[in-house]
């Protein structure tokens, strides 16, 4: 897809309607968007959690979770997508872990024909790659899902129409009693 991702239709509406296209179009385009059941299960995998999932992709995933229920953002249709985004966390982690254990370089012995080892040669470590992948792969979902800071910026979470209760606060509030007003005599 080439250019700017498209922005939502909610946001779009909430800022005025910038392209000019119409409020009414706008509101037809957000009816005819489709609506996901709100919800995430409480672990990953549609039958409790995976085996695949080791304790690390499972405590990302409560938490990720609840941050998505609080930002009412919680879908049933992403529960894949976040799993996935979940595994890559873990095995970014993992990855990390080997790096400080071994190294970025690693060194690889040379043989010669009769396999005799004649030297060695220093290589990146397969980790550093594995590492980069998977942390693109949680970039790339953390800024879809609004849980990065730049991508919280962006979002637009529709207030609840208060100026109906707060017209009944204010009429249920006791009336203050005017003074007259005083004239003087003169």
């Amino acid at each position: 897809m080439r250019g700017r991702k498209p922005k939502p239709t909610k946001q779009q509406i909430a800022e005025g309607d910038p392209r000019k296209r119409g409020v009414h179009k706008l509101d037809a385009q957000l009816e005819a968007e489709p609506k996901a059941e709100r919800g995430l299960p409480a672990k990953p995998g549609l039958r409790g959690c995976r085996k695949h999932l080791g304790k690390i992709a499972r405590a990302v995933w409560k938490h990720w979770k609840e941050e998505l229920e609080k930002m009412e953002l919680d879908c049933r249709a992403d529960q894949v997508m976040l799993e996935g985004a979940c595994v890559n966390y873990q095995r970014a982690v993992e990855a990390d872990l080997l790096i400080a254990k071994h190294g970025m370089i690693i060194a690889e012995p040379i043989n010669d024909s009769q396999g005799n080892r004649i030297g060695q040669r220093a290589r990146t470590n397969p980790a550093v790659t594995i590492s980069n992948t998977c942390w693109r792969t949680v970039h790339s979902f953390c800024s879809e899902f609004g849980l990065s800071p730049v991508s919280r910026t962006r979002l637009t979470i529709d207030e609840k129409d208060s100026s109906q209760q707060d017209l009944l606060k204010l009429l249920s509030q006791p009336r203050e009693r005017k003074a007259a007003p005083r004239t003087t005599v003169q």
